[in-house]
């Protein structure tokens, strides 16, 4: 195989990497809604809670880890722990920021009470209008909400 030919079969193997690492490194870099009295991500809601309960729970104190330069609680020690292990499985989409609203060119923050998980991913919206509009047309609303993640967090 010529050395073009390696490139670009190289290329083709990478490219998945590539696409989800510009959204995924901003997450580490602290791109995340949090509320600044408290500290926590998910207003101190446990983020694997909404995956396993299907349900919000609150955190304990007792169950505290610290990712992505924010706070995270938990309501037991495996949550804590799965987390810790996987955070990117579990922490909201976008930094807790609302899809719809980003597909629209604008990063309102999410409202955890308010969420949904979608091909096993969460996420949070700003309100139930923009809860629907993602539920009509979810594939499109991400795409245009990645589009608009990546020009907004570049880093």
């Amino acid at each position: 195989m010529s050395s073009i030919g390696r490139f670009v079969a190289l290329l083709v193997l990478i490219a998945p990497v590539l696409a989800i690492s510009g959204p995924a490194r901003a997450l580490e870099n602290g791109h995340f809604v949090f509320d600044p009295a408290t500290g926590f991500a998910a207003n101190g809601n446990d983020p694997v809670a909404y995956f396993v309960d299907g349900a919000i729970r609150e955190g304990d104190p007792d169950y505290e880890a610290r990712w992505g330069k924010v706070a995270w609680r938990f309501v037991n020690e495996g949550n804590r722990d799965a987390f810790v292990r996987d955070p990117l499985v579990y922490a909201p989409g976008f930094g807790g920021r609302c899809p719809v609203a980003l597909a629209r060119g604008y990063p309102a923050e999410g409202n955890p009470r308010l969420w949904s998980v979608y091909e096993e991913r969460l996420y949070f919206f700003y309100s139930q209008e923009h809860m629907q509009a993602f539920a009509d047309d979810p594939d499109q609303i991400l795409a245009e909400a990645r589009q608009s993640w990546n020009k907004q967090f570049p880093y």
